[in-house]
């Protein structure tokens, strides 16, 4: 193998984990990989990777060749896409990961039109709404909600949404319209595991108090698709994301509850691995998210800046909460 397809082996060998996924995303035969790092160690006259019954891990040395390697190919796809005539950087595959839902109503139905911009880009879309592990999935940029808190990953802030109380009028017109949070333990509750990790009480402030009402859940569901789907079944009320119900707060399917009340607010972060700035793949499509989510159109100065004000790099990784 020539020098560049031995970093690109090393470096996909690196982020899934082991020999099998590397050649399963590279689409060759395990020996293949395996021949290709033991090369790669014989030319460099040092070990890369150590083997053992728990998978793969990098050395000092083979860290440092990591970073650098990612270095390389970001440069040799950024020779190409000039040669090409595109924007630096934005050829190759952009892999992305987003929460289904999420994806569904306010990333896929846009997505054409990023890339029509950027004809010489693949874009993978990973629909999960787990908290997956980016470096070993080999995501660029994950879309993720909630609190960022400790994380080993770099992240920008998006925007920040609301959350509310949501019910279908049908509901409300067998149970009753709740005039005050404490009329919600009146009523049956759709708990999103995802989003509350399964907590009941819920709080709500207005004129610099707060009140807390514990509500009744027999329903638990770990997606948003099937909160969704319960709500507009009429199974019960919910706590969502303005996100998550926008198409049927639109039409009237689905109607806000005690909007005089308010929740915490829910922060909307792109995500990228391993501490480094994002490439200018990733940094083009955060802004192209940003702009459709809140019609802000991001210049192409602002797009090669590094670490912003809304950026951060924290200790160590967290789950976010959706």
């Amino acid at each position: 193998m020539d020098r560049l397809t031995l970093m690109e082996t090393f470096v996909c060998t690196v982020e899934t984990g082991s020999f099998s996924a590397a050649a399963r995303r590279l689409n060759v035969g395990q020996p293949a990989v395996s021949k290709a790092i033991a090369q790669l160690e014989e030319r460099l006259l040092t070990r890369l990777l150590l083997r053992s019954t728990r998978g793969l891990t990098t050395t000092e040395a083979g860290l440092a060749y990591y970073e650098s390697a990612k270095r390389a190919i970001a440069m040799v796809d950024e020779a190409d896409g000039a040669a090409r005539g595109v924007s630096a950087d934005l050829v190759g595959k952009l892999r992305v990961c987003a929460a289904v839902t999420f994806a569904r109503l306010h990333l896929i139905p846009h997505i054409k039109r990023f890339m029509d911009r950027h004809p010489a880009l693949e874009v993978e879309v990973m629909l999960d709404d787990r908290q997956i592990d980016l470096l070993e999935n080999g995501v660029d940029v994950a879309l993720r909600m909630g609190n960022l808190g400790d994380s080993s990953m770099t992240a920008r802030r998006i925007t920040t949404g609301r959350r509310m109380v949501v019910a279908t009028p049908g509901y409300l017109a067998e149970r009753g319209v709740p005039q005050i949070p404490a009329d919600l333990a009146q009523h049956e509750a759709v708990v999103y595991l995802q989003d509350s990790g399964g907590a009941t009480t819920w709080s709500f402030g207005r004129d610099n108090a707060e009140v807390s009402v514990t509500v009744n859940g027999s329903l638990s569901v770990n997606a948003a698709e099937g909160v969704r789907a319960a709500v507009c079944a009429g199974v019960g009320i919910a706590i969502a994301s303005e996100w998550m119900f926008a198409p049927e707060l639109a039409n009237g399917e689905v109607e806000q509850l005690l909007p005089e009340w308010s929740l915490p607010t829910i922060d909307l972060w792109a995500v990228y691995p391993s501490g480094r700035l994002a490439s200018a793949k990733a940094r083009a499509f955060t802004a192209f998210v940003r702009e459709i989510i809140i019609g802000e159109a991001t210049t192409e100065e602002r797009l090669q800046e590094g670490v912003s004000g809304d950026e951060r790099t924290a200790s160590s990784e967290v789950t976010l909460r959706r």
